[in-house]
């Protein structure tokens, strides 16, 4: 190249070309890889060869001559740009076997950079582009291609290759489209396939191997029928023994297919390539995939970020994620303990890269982190991406993490699912969408999936349906709910399922809607909150936190600290006791009760015209009934006549009036009184439940626009370093962490 790299020499052919070409890049590193990599003399290779019989004069990229003399073609290598689509690719191996049958070659390789293909051309029909499809290139003084390009070490061939993080993306998404081919199946259906295969990728590098064995994920030159696809069903169905739950289905492809994809992968290893690389490779394909075609709203990692740095996680939380997605917040929980790990290294605990420093973030991995996700495919997206950045998906279950936890367990046989059991969860549970109670039944089993009724008039109608026992105590909960819901909002339910699976003293982290905290219709929500949860935090998004996600709900983090049992029961019973104390007072419940029935009775006596009306008819039945001439007749003719004029009058405006100012006085008065019993119940409340301080921020700068693009700036991160201090004054007992 020359010194302001624009231009390319081939300096044996005497030609030279400039980079800017798209192509020109590729050409040069296939040059370069026939010379060092087969050991072809650069004498033997010319470029831009002119192909015979072709109208009008077309050249070959690169053609690789038997001898120096170049006289005879014996490979044709063609050419196109590293983002060329899977119709350019298909098209490039026609093209250049075109050139090699007019050359007379006997074999075709055509690159990208990206992918690379290889053919034997001659002793095949001419239409064949399956059965002579080979494993490499024969080298310098071989007949044949080996059987094998890639092998343990690289001994007789090539060892896999660390590639870099743009690299890996490019061949993550190159490798969907081969498999979307336009159109031809669902992006979706693409995407899971895909999942699938590189999962056995990383299952057979895992596989132990002797120096010079070939790897198993690739094409052998020795191919014939379906033998690749029984090599990659194997890798599968080995690995799928160890996750049976999420990986279900079997690889639905074609065997060409697979040759496809596994032409994207098959050089690159994954294993060895940069952690931080082939996950941010894998996310950023997979978050621009599902955003973009999949219709599925990702938490942004700037607020994953956030709640995990704000939490006190270390390697031995139990933390799980109830709705966890392509395993977002699951992830940086581990990165989070790896970094823990490295700090240790630094502080002399163990060596760096050492066992110790490896089973102190692996063990956490492994048994430490869990998710559920209802989607089976996404599920399985997940475990990629765990698989990926180095495990923990054995305990990634595809799931409704609304069910009963004992049957989640039972279930999946996985007995890490138990209530009580975690000390974390990090969650952003679907926004909106509704369980409905004849479709699951489990929703009468939640106290929230309950209709709920103020206590007020809960004491005035006498209600006390719902009675629950609270753990192994004798004492019985009550609590003023009527029958089941029939559905209730997920984010409502999963405040809930989630006080099951922490353990006392727990953490909850869960991205809600503000309707949650404002709405006057889910005060009940919050009265369940106030009893069963220390409210730790409120952190307030802007409103387009999810904008670029396709989401545009206002929403806030709300952490939370679960009670105790003992002290759930100490402030359900203040509630009661206040509750009682105040129904039973004279000038209380009595008091409302009376105003209420005075109410009702004034609306049924009805106003002077019609109290008046009634008075005339009883005079008159008193005055019949003393002369002795009243009959049933004329009681029930006088009767029917009083009434046909008391509804005369009440269709009159003069007496709706009167109704709708009467109704409006007794209704500010009771609606007074209800208000002042209220206070006095909160007060009451309050002198008995012991008060506490509540971290609240309101962060405008996330790090990102409305349109995804970044600021510059992040107010979270100063929020969680001051979060992450109120916390641990909770942690140390500290009664006023602000004082």
């Amino acid at each position: 190249m020359d010194e302001d790299g624009r231009n390319v020499a081939y300096i044996s052919q005497n030609k030279k070309y400039r980079l800017n070409d798209t192509e020109e890049l590729v050409r040069a590193l296939a040059y370069v890889s026939l010379v060092i990599d087969y050991g072809y003399s650069p004498q033997q290779i010319d470029i831009e060869f002119t192909v015979p019989h072709r109208v009008p004069n077309i050249h070959a990229d690169i053609v690789v001559f038997k001898e120096k003399a170049k006289k005879s073609p014996y490979i044709v290598v063609e050419c196109k740009r590293e983002l060329a689509s899977q119709g350019e690719l298909d098209q490039a191996i026609e093209q250049g076997f075109g050139y090699a049958n007019s050359l007379k070659a006997d074999f075709l390789w055509m690159t990208s950079g990206i992918r690379s293909d290889y053919f034997k051309v001659s002793g095949f029909g001419g239409a064949e582009r399956v059965e002579n499809r080979i494993a490499d290139l024969p080298k310098e003084g071989k007949a044949e291609a080996s059987r094998a390009r890639y092998t343990k070490g690289g001994k007789d061939g090539f060892e896999l290759e660390v590639v870099e993080e743009n690299e890996l993306t490019r061949k993550f998404k190159q490798a969907h489209d081969a498999l979307w081919a336009g159109g031809k199946r669902n992006p979706s259906e693409a995407f899971d396939e895909l999942d699938k295969l590189i999962f056995c990728k990383i299952w057979d590098e895992r596989t132990p191997r002797k120096a010079g064995e070939p790897y198993d994920f690739q094409v052998f030159t020795d191919d014939k029928g379906e033998d690749l696809k029984r090599r990659v069903q194997a890798l599968y169905h080995k690995g799928r023994e160890k996750d049976p739950e999420v990986f279900k289905e079997d690889i639905r492809l074609s065997n060409s297919e697979l040759q496809t994809v596994v032409g994207y992968l098959a050089g690159t290893d994954l294993g060895k390539t940069d952690l931080d690389s082939k996950g941010r490779a894998f996310e950023t394909f997979m978050t621009g995939f599902f955003r973009g075609e999949f219709g599925q709203y990702f938490t942004p990692r700037n607020i994953v970020k956030f709640i995990v740095d704000a939490l006190p996680i270390n390697h031995e939380s139990v933390v799980i994620d109830t709705s966890c997605g392509s395993g977002g917040f699951l992830l940086h929980a581990l990165d989070k303990v790896r970094r823990e790990a490295d700090r240790m290294a630094e502080e002399g605990y163990f060596e760096p890269a050492s066992i110790q420093h490896h089973k102190h973030w692996h063990d956490f991995a492994e048994n430490n982190l869990y998710g559920i996700e209802i989607s089976e495919s996404i599920a399985r997206t997940a475990k990629m991406n765990m698989i990926i950045h180095d495990d923990g998906h054995t305990n990634v279950i595809a799931f409704d993490g609304l069910e009963p936890i004992d049957t989640m367990r039972e279930r999946t046989k996985n007995e890490g699912f138990r209530p009580n059991r975690f000390d974390f969860i990090i969650t952003n549970p679907p926004f909106g969408a509704k369980v409905k109670l004849s479709e699951k039944r489990y929703l009468e089993d939640y106290d929230l999936g309950s209709k709920d009724i103020d206590w007020i008039d809960a004491k005035l109608k006498n209600i006390n349906v719902k009675q629950k026992r609270v753990g192994e105590k004798d004492f019985i909960r009550r609590t003023f709910l009527e029958k089941a819901r029939d559905q209730q909002t997920t984010e409502v339910l999963f405040i809930e399922q989630c006080h099951r699976f922490l353990k006392a003293g727990g953490y909850m982290a869960m991205v809600i809607p503000d309707s949650i905290l404002t709405n006057s219709s889910t005060q009940y929500v919050r009265d369940w909150i106030e009893e069963h949860w220390r409210i730790v935090s409120v952190v307030s998004l802007p409103q387009f936190a999810f904008a670029a996600n396709g989401a545009g709900v206002k929403s806030s983090v709300l952490f939370l600290r679960k009670h105790t049992e003992a002290t759930t029961i100490a402030i359900q019973r203040a509630k009661e006791k206040a509750q009682d104390d105040i129904h039973a007072r004279k000038d209380g419940g009595k008091a409302l009760e009376k105003l209420m029935k005075e109410k009702a009775a004034k609306l049924k006596k009805g106003d002077a015209t019609l109290q008046q009306i009634d008075q005339g008819l009883v005079a008159k039945l008193d005055a019949l009934d003393a002369q002795g001439s009243l009959t049933p007749d004329v009681r029930r003719m006088l009767k029917a006549d009083a009434d046909k004029a008391k509804q005369a009058h009440e269709a009159t405006e003069a007496y709706q009036q009167w109704r709708a100012a009467t109704s409006e006085e007794y209704n500010e008065r009771i609606a007074t009184l209800r208000e002042a019993l209220n206070d006095e119940f909160l007060a009451k409340v309050k002198a008995e439940v012991a008060d506490y301080e509540i971290f609240m921020a309101i962060a405008e700068d996330i790090g990102y626009d409305a349109t995804g693009r970044p600021t510059g700036g992040n107010e979270l991160n100063n929020v969680a370093i001051e979060l992450s201090r109120f916390i641990q004054h909770i942690e140390e007992g500290v009664s006023r962490p602000f004082a």
